[in-house]
C-alpha cells in the first residue's frame, strides 16, 4: 500500500509540473486531473486556439495492477525518464500506448 500511496504521490507530481507548461497560449488553459479513487492522472489542454476548439489530452498516467502505466504520452520530452528519475523501477512501469506484443520488446514491464 505504501508503494501505490508514493506512486500517486510522484504521478500528481508529474501531471500538476506538466501542467504548469502545457498550454503555451492564452486563450488554452492546462487542466491536471489527479483521481486517485479511480487512479488515472490526466493533463488535458483545453479552449480555443485560431482555427478552433481545443480539447485535447497531453497526458494520462494510472495505476493498475501495482504498476505505472503510461496510456498516452504527449509530452515533448516524454514522461518515462521522469518516472525512473523519481525512483519507479522498469519493471513497473508499462508502455501502454504500445500494442501488448511490441512491449515485450521494450525493457519496461509487458502488463
Amino acid at each position: 500500500m505504501e508503494k501505490l500511496n508514493n506512486y500517486r504521490k510522484i504521478l500528481q507530481k508529474i501531471v500538476r509540473h506538466h501542467a504548469q507548461y502545457s498550454a503555451s497560449q492564452e486563450q488554452i488553459e492546462a487542466l491536471s486531473i489527479c483521481d486517485a479513487t479511480n487512479d488515472n492522472y490526466i493533463l488535458l489542454d483545453v479552449g480555443w486556439e485560431r482555427t478552433g476548439r481545443v480539447h485535447d489530452i497531453a497526458l494520462h498516467l494510472r495505476l493498475r495492477d501495482g504498476k505505472i502505466w503510461i496510456e498516452w504520452d504527449g509530452i515533448e520530452e516524454g514522461v518515462t525518464q521522469e518516472l525512473l528519475e523519481l525512483g519507479v523501477p522498469k519493471e513497473d512501469i508499462v508502455l501502454g500506448f504500445y500494442r501488448p506484443q511490441r512491449r515485450q520488446l521494450t525493457e519496461f514491464a509487458v502488463n
